[in-house]
């Protein structure tokens, strides 16, 4: 009888190992940074240089694995009230967790705190400005 109770747990162990294996492989989000702006909340476009350390040609979607990526944004910032200099206009990193079946918008917060001038370059941060649930999936391997 405690050989047959023994088996059982083995047994069930091994299956329940099993079912947690899930295939993550063709699940993704998706990362977007089209979103209009609302200047009056302080946000604003970025054009997306680099992801995950590769430049990149900026496009209004990437489909993603799940897990963490490194985007490299440039602020399109068009405020009467910024008044610094193009020195200061330099990209920025934003890491975004991929969750999957989930879109992140990203974009450009400018700081309206206090007034940049100069080579000031806290006038600005890249952030996520909203996520939703998104269906996403890679196509199948041939």
């Amino acid at each position: 009888m405690k050989s047959l109770k023994l088996l059982a747990l083995i047994s069930i162990s091994l299956l329940s190992g099993c079912a947690s294996q899930l295939d993550n492989s063709n699940q993704c989000g998706t990362v977007s940074s089209f979103l209009a702006p609302e200047p009056e909340l302080g946000q604003y476009r970025a054009v997306v240089t680099h992801l995950d350390g590769k430049p990149v040609i900026s496009q209004p979607n990437y489909r993603l694995s799940v897990g963490e990526h490194r985007f490299t944004l440039a602020e399109l910032i068009d405020s009467p009230d910024l008044n610094v200099t193009l020195a200061a206009r330099t990209p920025k990193d934003l890491t975004v967790t991929v969750a999957a079946n989930t879109r992140y918008h990203i974009g450009a917060k400018f700081n309206r705190d206090k007034i940049y001038n100069g080579k000031n370059t806290d006038f600005w941060q890249p952030e996520v400005i909203s996520q939703e649930p998104y269906e996403c999936q890679f196509p199948e391997s041939q």
